[in-house]
C-alpha cells in the first residue's frame, strides 16, 4: 500500500533539524551553528532530483549551515524561519503546480504536524515523538540524520520503478 502510494509522490519536502539532521544544535566558540548531514541522504536527495523530483525544505530555523549544504545538493526550494508550515506548504503548492495527493513530507516533532496532515504521504523518521509516528503512514527504520533520507529516497524510486535504470545510469 504504501509503495503505491509513493510511486505517485513528485515532491519531497522534509524538515532539518532531527530529519536531515540527529536534532543536535551544536555552537562553536564563536557562537556559529554547525550542522551535521549524512553524505548517503545527500546522494539519496540527488538521485530523487535526478529522476525529476522536485525535493525540498521547510524549517522553523534558519543555518547558514543548511543554506550551504542546500547549495551543495541543487535543492532550490528551501523555506526556512517558517512558524506557519502550513502556509508554508500552500505556497509550496501553488510555486510547483503539485497537488497535496502527489506530495511527501517527511517530519519528527510537533511543530511538523500542520503539514503532515495536509500531504498525501506523511512520513516519519524512526526516532520521532510518538504523535507523529501515530499520524504518519509510514515510519523509516532509520533514525533522523542517520540515513532516513536515503531510505525513503530509494523507496521512491524503487516505488516508480526508476531505481535500477537510474543506478544504470549513474553508476556505470
Amino acid at each position: 500500500m504504501i509503495d503505491t502510494r509513493l510511486a505517485q509522490i513528485d515532491l519531497l519536502l522534509m524538515d532539518v533539524d532531527g530529519v536531515m539532521t540527529t536534532g543536535q544544535v551544536i555552537y562553536d566558540d564563536a557562537g556559529q551553528e554547525t550542522k551535521v548531514f549524512h553524505v548517503r541522504d545527500g546522494l539519496g536527495i540527488r538521485m530523487l532530483m535526478e529522476a525529476g523530483l522536485t525535493v525540498g525544505i521547510v524549517t522553523g530555523r534558519r543555518s547558514m549551515a543548511l543554506v550551504h549544504r542546500c547549495r551543495n545538493l541543487g535543492i532550490q526550494l528551501l523555506k526556512d524561519g517558517i512558524h506557519d508550515k502550513a502556509a508554508a506548504l500552500a505556497e509550496i503548492l501553488a510555486e510547483t503546480g503539485v497537488p497535496a495527493e502527489k506530495t511527501a513530507f517527511v517530519g519528527d516533532d510537533l511543530p511538523d504536524l500542520p503539514i503532515l496532515l495536509r500531504v498525501g504521504v506523511p512520513i516519519a523518521v524512526a526516532d520521532a515523538h510518538d504523535l507523529i509516528k501515530q499520524t504518519v503512514v509510514w515510519t523509516t527504520r532509520s533514525a533522523g540524520g542517520c540515513g532516513a533520507i536515503r531510505e525513503i529516497s530509494e523507496r521512491i524510486l524503487m516505488a516508480k520503478g526508476v531505481w535500477q535504470p537510474l543506478i544504470e545510469r549513474l553508476f556505470p
